[in-house]
């Protein structure tokens, strides 16, 4: 009987041990394989915002560059003259100011640093051509300072401003630059009668302007507070003093060295209100609260128009994109013979009449200072974007980037020699992904 019975068999301590190793052995390899595809997912989303982000930054600066320097219908006019380097150049034009009071023009147009005074001229005596200052201004920040100047400085009719550099919340990026362009909102402003209706010369020579009989517009009255008129067509513009704000009916009369001209061609001409329907508009980087829950910061790009204050002249200011660290541009000048080079915002701005055409009505004992930004006529930008979330498990050749503006175009470490300012100096965490974004822009409407 014994023999037919069989006795049980466990599992022995050593059997157990094996086992429990090749279990962990498995379950590591599985922690290990889940973390890699984690990581990468990581990363991929990483790149997929970024791509985003830094497209559509770029095309929003894009549209408003080629809009720079805009007037009504065209920029440009007169008989072109032949350059130097074999073909014609068109005469610059800018419109004509009769407004006698010069704080009446800085303050329509919403400027962040620019003012009468050296180094640019002093307030005009006479009727003068719009100074190419006016147009446009740049500004190349390093980790230290801005040229030619910090545009942070207040000296605006409004007190307009933009934050100084830092590393705080709502401080401006440190090394990041800036830039300041114009143009007219062609949708705007009131659209006259070619027959000349609503457009009559007085007895004392002031133009009289009935906006009842134009069209255009959803409002028939010029705005209080708004000093200035601008008449233009298709071939001239000028901007003067009017009274009867808050009507619909407006004159040129008191406020300017003489009284502007009744346009002779009539080429559909429109009335604008400069304080409005003059764009000013400025990009520039803020520093942002990443959104990471560890206090991590990032740089955000923000357009700001009319000085970014909704209360006055329709100003707005908004957040671009976000994860943007660094911001430069380099322009490209269309020399006297037509040539094309590229220079700094402190080359442009350092320049004189001997660089430039003279305006037809140039202010009177000026050197036309910064005449060159008005032959700016290719801008290069240069973004760096960053992935916003810090990953720590970042390899070197994932933290390495290039950057046109620091003269790297392999990639390179974030602290290599030869950066103009890196993410340790600008506050931001150090293991991000970053990716360079750059373009160049054909400006429309340059003048030269």
């Amino acid at each position: 009987m014994s023999g037919g019975l069989t006795r049980p068999h466990g599992i022995s301590l050593i059997e157990l041990m094996i086992a429990m190793a090749l279990g962990l052995l498995v379950s590591a390899g599985v922690v290990v394989v889940f973390t890699a595809t984690a990581q990468s997912r990581s990363v991929q989303q990483q790149l997929v915002r970024l791509q985003e982000e830094g497209r559509f930054a770029m095309a929003q600066i894009r549209d408003d560059l080629l809009m720079s320097g805009g007037q009504y219908c065209a920029g440009s006019g007169g008989a072109a003259r032949w350059g130097a380097a074999g073909f014609y150049l068109d005469a610059p034009r800018a419109p004509t100011v009769y407004a006698s009071d010069p704080a009446a023009l800085m303050g329509a147009m919403s400027d962040v640093t620019t003012s009468w005074g050296s180094p640019y001229p002093p307030a005009p005596a006479e009727p003068y051509s719009v100074p190419a200052f006016l147009t446009m201004r740049g500004y190349d920040c390093s980790a230290s300072q801005c040229k030619p100047l910090d545009p942070s400085s207040k000296r605006s009719a409004q007190g307009f401003g933009i934050p100084a550099m830092g590393k705080a919340v709502d401080s401006r990026v440190i090394g990041a630059s800036v830039l300041t362009v114009r143009y007219l909102d062609p949708s705007a402003g009131w659209t006259l009668a070619a027959d000349g209706s609503g457009l009559a010369v007085n007895a004392d020579g002031s133009l009289s302007i009935d906006l009842g009989m134009a069209s255009g517009a959803e409002s028939k009255v010029f705005p209080v507070g708004d000093p200035l008129a601008m008449l233009a067509d298709c071939n001239t513009a000028q901007i003067f003093a009017v009274t009867g704000q808050g009507s619909s009916r407006l004159a040129s009369t008191g406020g300017n060295f003489i009284q502007p001209a009744m346009p002779h061609s009539m080429a559909a001409p429109k009335l604008f209100d400069p304080s409005r329907d003059w764009r000013t508009v400025t990009y520039f980087l803020k520093v942002v609260d990443s959104g990471d829950g560890q206090g991590h910061t990032t740089g955000a790009l923000i357009r700001r128009i009319n000085g970014g204050d909704t209360a006055v002249h329709g100003g707005s200011s908004e957040e671009v994109a976000r994860g943007v660290e660094r911001l430069d541009f380099k322009y490209g000048v269309q020399l006297g013979d037509g040539r094309i080079r590229y220079y700094s915002a402190e080359q442009v701005d350092n320049s004189t009449s001997v660089d430039c055409p003279a305006l037809p009505l140039p202010l009177r004992g000026s050197d036309d200072h910064g005449c060159l930004w008005r032959s700016v006529s290719l801008i290069e930008i240069d973004l760096l974007m960053d992935g916003q979330q810090p990953l720590p498990t970042l390899t070197s050749d994932e933290l390495a980037y290039t950057y046109a503006s620091d003269g790297l175009f392999t990639p390179a470490a974030p602290d290599a020699a030869g950066r103009k300012v890196t993410p340790v100096q600008q506050g931001f965490p150090l293991p991000l992904l970053r990716r360079e974004f750059t373009t160049v822009v054909a400006l429309r409407n340059f003048n030269p």
